[in-house]
C-alpha cells in the first residue's frame, strides 16, 4: 500500500485518471448520434448507449459529464425537465443545439 502525502487526495487522483482514460471525442459522437432528432435525459441516453454496446451498462455517469461538456461547447442544450422513468426524479432533458 502506498503511503499518502500531506494534502494528497486519492479519490481526486483516481477520478482524474478515469477521466483521462475516456475517449471523449468518441463518446461525444455517440451521444450526438443518439440525440439526433430526439429529446432525451442523461439516463435515457445511457440506456440507449448500453443497448448499442457503446458502454457496459446503463449508468448515467457514462453520459452526464460528456453532456455537460457538450453543453459548454454549445453543441447540446438543456430544454426542460421531466420525471425520469427510471428514478422517478425530476431530471433535465437535452437535445442537439442544431435542431432549433
Amino acid at each position: 500500500m502506498e503511503e499518502l502525502r500531506f494534502g494528497q487526495n486519492p479519490m481526486l487522483e483516481a477520478q482524474k485518471l478515469a477521466n483521462e482514460s475516456v475517449d471523449k471525442q468518441k463518446r461525444y459522437m455517440q451521444i450526438k448520434e443518439i440525440l439526433k432528432g430526439r429529446k432525451m435525459t442523461a439516463k435515457e441516453i445511457a440506456v440507449e448507449m448500453s443497448d448499442r454496446g457503446y458502454i457496459p451498462f446503463s449508468e448515467r455517469n457514462f453520459t452526464s459529464p460528456r453532456l455537460t461538456e457538450l453543453c459548454q461547447k454549445g453543441e447540446v442544450e438543456p430544454i426542460g425537465k421531466k420525471k425520469c422513468a427510471y428514478t422517478g426524479k425530476l431530471v433535465t432533458v437535452f437535445r442537439l443545439r442544431e435542431e432549433n
